[in-house]
């Protein structure tokens, strides 16, 4: 059987700690599409904040009440689960460029993956890794 897709593209939610922050990284820096705000049903209350990569929904959620527990530090060998997301680019240096200028953290910096794939990672304002893939 199998998932019978309705969309071409998965829908990510991240669980954030500051609405502002989270907003000036995947809004200002990145340049995702703010679309919505909406209530947040479940949790307690709070925002969800909803931006636009590609055909990808990226949903920023603030609870209300802070979780008191974050995301582990580490990066990819830090914890197990999700621990990073990739969006394909074609200009993987202005990227990269324009997150150090911002003063985001450079968990890897530019380099070559395989042959004709170069990938770069920084950290959201919460920890998460976020890899930018440039292929040829």
């Amino acid at each position: 059987m199998g998932v019978q897709l309705a969309k071409n593209a998965v829908d990510l939610g991240i669980v954030i700690r500051d609405s502002e922050a989270s907003l000036r990284f995947y809004r200002d820096t990145l340049g995702f599409e703010h679309v919505a705000d909406i209530a947040m049903p479940l949790g307690g209350g709070g925002t969800m904040h909803r931006l636009n990569c590609g055909e990808t929904l990226v949903k920023l959620v603030k609870f209300d009440n802070v979780p008191a527990a974050s995301n582990p530090p580490g990066g990819l060998v830090g914890a197990s689960g999700y621990r990073y997301f990739t969006i394909i680019v074609t200009n993987l240096a202005e990227v990269m460029g324009a997150c150090e200028a911002a003063g985001y953290k450079v968990a890897i910096s530019i380099r070559e993956a395989r042959p004709g794939v170069t990938i770069g990672m920084v950290e959201d304002p919460d920890g998460n890794w976020v890899e930018f893939v440039q292929n040829g």
